[in-house]
């Protein structure tokens, strides 16, 4: 797929979740993705496949965790996403780059996150 669907493909996942749509969110992905959160938080670690990708939503979610994307930027198979999060209160800028598979369904997802926030919200492993 292209750049530009790749990052109209990305936008629609982000709606989706924020508007609770799990379902749409799931279907963008491919069955064996990989989703990468950094640090030594309780969250940080690869999640590998849909429903390990699943339980890491249902964990953040039970802090409220929420995402609001500023910008989009797209090159090829990767997309990255500028966005602020929010969870217990807290918030933070944090950057994910997305890698999609030529079916267009995301096959990575890597936060460059705040590593220090997370362990403040979730705590430290």
């Amino acid at each position: 797929m292209s750049a530009a669907e790749n990052k109209s493909q990305a936008q629609s996942a982000y709606k989706a979740f924020d508007a609770g749509d799990m379902g749409e969110v799931m279907r963008v992905m491919a069955d064996d993705i990989e989703w990468v959160v950094p640090g030594n938080s309780t969250i940080s670690g690869v999640y590998r496949g849909k429903e390990e990708v699943a339980g890491f939503f249902q964990t953040i979610a039970a802090k409220s965790f929420r995402t609001e994307p500023q910008h989009f930027i797209a090159d090829g198979d990767h997309v990255v996403v500028l966005t602020r999060i929010s969870a217990d209160g807290q918030s933070a800028d944090q950057a994910d780059v997305l890698t999609f598979g030529p079916d267009g369904k995301i096959t990575n997802f890597t936060a460059a996150a705040d590593t220090a926030f997370q362990e403040r919200v979730w705590g430290k492993r």
